[in-house]
């Protein structure tokens, strides 16, 4: 009997994949990326990074391959940081400005790096593609990497585009256009922003154009440097906060997440010298808002008279502060997702990991955006009711504290955010992107 046993079928495993992952260098879709591999380990795959080479050790940290991809000019790793501290810097005047406004600076700076990162790719991806040999590619990305094409038309292997910033990075004309913070129901503002984001973006549009020609690709249509996926594409959007389209996502294509938090080491809430009975409230604009060292000192002032404490993320500047006060604990970095799940409100600045976090564990969000998607998290996080948006700089101590208040308060507002998280939580968003992925990767192309 134990001969029959031992000799009864197992079923067989599926063959295991090679999955590449291509985030943007930057830690929102960075991070997005590593919960999507882990849940992809866990599915028997195996899982390759390719990184601009400032992000190599981001993924290697997490136990990953990763290959560099040179998004750049190559330069000493303090050079490179130096020259993004310089460019923060250079633009923290920018960051007063409203989004209509950004265009014809920060935004058109942007925009012309993110060009240059297109070409210089092309110099290294195709050989990199051809060492890892991936079943799918997966990039996290506002603009199109023509090697990527290329390999999946040469092998006859499927591409998935990820959204990890605002849903609106895929247009419809009934919502706002990407980075304009409008709200939705604005429509002579969808139209100015459209206007002026297209006069002003046409110079390094058409050299984006000249490239894709030079590189056999076809031109896009004015104002746009990525198209969708023909295979699939996956939006980190939670339903939650979806905007109305005039044209609906036909889900064969595009596959919505509910969010993507990544699992972090857990942390403990350390003892605070003041307040600490009171509510928790975790502070971060991310790892370039917080070179806006100014803006931080003032807002933790204000918490300080405040009946709350506070955990506050300032990034690489801690030897800028001194006399914090007592219910206020600084750090340079913070496990997140860890934190946000026990914390009773966040005030962060409208990054994409950021505004899901905190949809996902249920907390209020007071956002006080400066570039980006940040505006149109903050619009969002406000007109859906799960949070506050609040001018960066045009606020006093009083219109903070009441902010804050209302976040600890409004039972309407935890309702909400309750249901969100229940309905988020219930999908667990890396875990879905894993499965996609998984069925793309077996899936034979026509």
């Amino acid at each position: 009997m134990a001969t029959k046993l031992a000799k009864k079928k197992r079923p067989a495993r599926k063959p295991k994949k090679v999955i590449a992952l291509f985030p943007e260098a930057a830690f929102g879709p960075a991070l997005n990326s590593v919960g999507i591999g882990q849940a992809l380990e866990k599915l028997g795959h195996k899982v390759v990074f390719l990184s601009d080479p400032g992000f190599l050790d981001v993924y290697k940290g997490y136990g990953f391959e990763a290959h560099a991809v040179n998004l750049s000019e190559p330069l000493p790793p303090e050079e490179m940081a130096k020259f993004w501290v310089d460019f923060i810097d250079g633009h923290i005047p920018n960051f007063r400005k409203s989004p209509l406004e950004q265009i014809d600076n920060y935004v058109k700076d942007c925009w012309a790096m993110i060009v240059e990162t297109a070409k210089w790719a092309e110099k290294d991806l195709p050989a990199v593609l051809a060492r890892v040999k991936p079943d799918v590619v997966c990039v996290d990305n506002v603009i199109l990497f023509p090697a990527i094409k290329r390999y999946a038309r040469d092998h006859g292997k499927p591409w998935i585009r990820i959204i990890s910033c605002s849903e609106n990075e895929i247009e419809d004309p009934d919502i706002p256009p990407h980075l304009s913070g409008c709200g939705a129901k604005d429509r002579k503002g969808h139209a100015l922003y459209r206007r002026r984001f297209k006069a002003a973006i046409r110079p390094i549009h058409d050299a984006f154009n000249a490239f894709l020609k030079s590189v056999g690709e076809k031109k896009y249509p004015l104002g746009q440097f990525f198209e969708a996926s023909p295979h699939t594409n996956i939006l980190l959007y939670p339903s939650a906060v979806k905007f109305k389209r005039r044209h609906k996502l036909a889900a064969s294509r595009f596959q919505y997440l509910e969010g993507c938090v990544r699992k972090e080491k857990s942390y403990a809430i350390p003892k605070f010298k003041m307040n600490d009975d009171k509510s928790l409230i975790y502070v971060s604009y991310g790892s370039l808002g917080s070179s806006d060292v100014d803006l931080l000192k003032r807002v933790i002032a204000a918490l300080g008279k405040m009946p709350v404490k506070a955990l506050v993320n300032v990034g690489d500047y801690m030897d800028r502060y001194s006399g914090t006060p007592d219910n206020v604990i600084l750090g340079s970095w913070f496990p997140q997702p860890s934190v946000i799940a026990k914390a009773q409100a966040v005030i962060h600045h409208g990054g994409n990991n950021s505004f899901t976090e905190c949809l996902y564990f249920g907390k209020p969000a007071l956002i006080m955006p400066y570039v980006w998607d940040g505006h149109d998290n903050a619009t969002r996080v406000e007109e859906t009711g799960h949070g506050f948006k609040l001018d960066r700089y045009n606020w006093n101590e009083a219109d903070l504290a009441t902010k804050v208040t209302a976040m600890l308060a409004d039972r309407k507002m935890k309702a909400k955010l309750k249901r969100t998280s229940k309905a988020m939580k219930a999908h667990h968003g890396p875990t879905k992107a894993a499965k996609v992925i998984d069925a793309v990767a077996r899936r034979k192309l026509a």
